[in-house]
């Protein structure tokens, strides 16, 4: 543990102690095991879904790009939770350095808002798709995409720098132990020894500003999509385009759910245990990642039909190889 001071009695930790689930003490060894296998479904479900996308050319139109897009982030945000929580049930590899901390909430904290606003450029796509579908060829190009990305990747540094900025400006005195298994923001202010009303403030304003925002653009874009989508005369069309827009409001509903439930509960059951608080936020920052690639797989049908049609291929046995006919008496070697 290194500290450094400033000539007076105020110290500040620089480095800390990773404890997830500190209720469970020695038993926290035992969740190694299903966070591991939770991890590798993760993993396995978002890359098999993304390779399926990336794999078949029928698949590289704007829609399919984003859910791939979308579920390589979900595998990002595993990556950067699940293995540092599994360091966080040992008592050998789970310190963490202020820098990396720090590095860590921003990644976290990064990659929650891109996913937020790969939903928007999701609803952006299929409106132009749904209520303008004879011109969406010429609307929704690489450029126009490329573009809305690297907006939704700056918005979301916009929102994430202020609150990770002003959290590396703490002192962090009372303990040097963070009772999460990642450097969850309000974890860490936990340890703050000074005046945090500005980064409380600042976090909440963000949160709240955020959420109401995509909550409004969501609704406006998707009561469009599917007041349009009911004034299609083709019964099949308008099924189709209303089954692809009920799998992206179930995805919305997942990931937007998970978060404003642990975050009103977070606030509201304050009398909760420590480990209750760190299951829920696991919750919302994993069921997203688990839960997104069986919805795109299972509803989208030319998803589904390419992995049916993988499937498939991987369970045929190899066709049997045809036995070697003798050599006649003409052909034995004298």
């Amino acid at each position: 543990m290194s500290t450094w001071s400033n000539g007076s009695s105020n110290v500040s930790y620089s480095s800390f102690l990773l404890v997830g689930f500190p209720g469970l003490q020695e038993s926290r060894a035992l969740l190694v095991l299903p966070f591991l296998s939770l991890y590798l479904v993760i993993v396995s479900a978002n890359a098999l879904v993304i390779h399926t996308v990336v794999a078949q050319r029928s698949l590289h139109q704007p829609m399919y790009l984003l859910i791939a897009l979308l579920l390589a982030v979900n595998i990002c945000v595993a990556t950067t939770v699940l293995p540092t929580m599994m360091f966080s049930f040992s008592t050998y590899f789970n310190h963490i350095s202020l820098p990396r901390c720090l590095f860590q909430m921003f990644c976290i904290y990064f990659l929650i808002v891109f996913d937020c606003n790969i939903l928007l450029v999701m609803a952006l796509d299929r409106y132009v798709a749904i209520c303008y579908p004879l011109r969406y060829p010429k609307l929704v190009t690489a450029q126009l995409l490329a573009g809305l990305l690297g907006a939704a990747a700056a918005r979301s540094t916009c929102i994430v720098a202020p609150v990770v900025g002003l959290a590396s400006q703490v002192r962090f005195c009372r303990s040097h132990i963070i009772h999460h298994f990642a450097c969850e923001h309000m974890a860490l202010m936990k340890l703050s020894c000074g005046d945090i009303s500005l980064n409380k403030t600042v976090g909440l304003t963000v949160r709240i500003f955020n959420r109401v925002l995509d909550m409004l653009l969501l609704g406006a874009s998707y009561s469009r999509i599917i007041h349009a989508a009911f004034r299609i005369s083709s019964g099949r069309a308008r099924s189709k385009a209303l089954n692809t827009c009920g799998s992206h409001l179930l995805v919305i509903f997942t990931v937007y759910s998970s978060t404003m439930s642990s975050s009103i509960v977070y606030r509201v059951a304050r009398a909760a245990s420590q480990d209750v608080h760190n299951l829920l936020s696991a919750f919302y920052l994993l069921l997203p990642c688990l839960v997104n690639p069986f919805i795109y797989g299972a509803r989208t049908k030319e998803i589904r039909q390419h992995l049916a049609t993988l499937f498939q291929r991987t369970q045929l046995p190899a066709p049997p190889e045809k036995p070697q006919s003798l050599p006649s008496h003409r052909e034995l070697p004298t």
